[in-house]
């Protein structure tokens, strides 16, 4: 039974589990942003832990192509308002940032985990999050946000992402940071074109083979648009389609902004299984 050390929680995941996003951004690709209030996104939140959710994944700075960076004390003092009021329920906390001031803040604050799209590349990051036992995501992204759509090229999308997470994963136990905090993410969308991103979905289950779990976010993503012809707000069924194949492939985790739809999929393809 695999189970990640994620703060308070022992998650077991034995099981899939849904991470449901909850955007405090000014300008998500998906349209869900929540400009800052705090009292919106709790509600979000409660309605996605009603849904099923078990964790809930809480950002503060768009990571869209295109987008730009935010002043630092806006994000953290965004961030951790939102930790301090969801603290006292029973549900796993990730926070979606890559600036290690934010990391402390939000550890401090009281977050489970820390997921960085960076993989915890910054100056201070990895000292921001070695001490302690809170869940830390690695993603592979190519390039940066601003510029990450801008021609992105591969030998070999698969062996290239897997070797950079390898990389990242040796920098953090070197680090003292235990194998059971460590989640992996390939970066779907994060510097690869269509053929990039289903290659990496297609080839999920080699990401596991280390033993760590990973975590797979397409939700309304443009690789969904890509093959259904159909903008961010009509992607429902592209987007739970794609959880229940990396589910399949290995995947521990999904994010997703669509909860219920998510849920529901995977406990009939787990009713399913169960029954062979």
């Amino acid at each position: 039974m695999s189970v990640l050390q994620c703060g308070r929680f022992r998650l077991d995941l034995g099981q899939p589990r849904v991470m449901a996003i909850i955007n405090l951004t000014d300008d998500s690709f998906s349209g869900d942003g929540l400009h800052g209030d705090v009292r919106a996104a709790l509600g979000r939140a409660e309605r996605a832990l009603e849904q099923g959710a078990d964790m809930l994944d809480i950002g503060a700075e768009s990571s869209r192509p295109g987008s730009e960076s935010v002043p630092e004390a806006q994000e953290l003092e965004r961030v951790v308002r939102f930790v301090e009021q969801a603290r006292a329920w029973q549900v796993p906390l990730s926070i979606d940032t890559v600036k290690p001031a934010v990391m402390r803040a939000a550890l401090a604050a009281g977050a489970d985990m820390i997921n960085d799209i960076n993989a915890f590349r910054a100056p201070g990051a990895i000292d921001a999050v070695a001490a302690g036992n809170a869940g830390l995501c690695l993603m592979h992204m190519k390039g940066e946000p601003r510029t990450m759509q801008q021609d992105p090229r591969y030998e070999d999308v698969v062996g290239e992402v897997q070797s950079f997470l390898d990389e990242r994963v040796a920098a953090l136990e070197a680090a003292g940071v235990a194998r059971d905090r460590l989640v992996l993410d390939p970066g779907f969308g994060f510097g690869k074109r269509t053929l990039h991103n289903f290659a990496l979905l297609r080839e999920l289950a080699r990401f596991t083979e280390g033993g760590l779990p990973v975590l797979a976010g397409m939700s309304r993503k443009s690789m969904i648009g890509a093959v259904t012809g159909r903008e961010v707000d009509a992607r429902l069924a592209g987007s739970v389609a794609a959880a229940l194949i990396a589910v399949q492939r290995g995947a521990a985790i999904v994010r997703v902004h669509d909860v219920a739809a998510t849920v529901d999929a995977i406990k009939v393809w787990m009713a399913t299984i169960a029954s062979d």
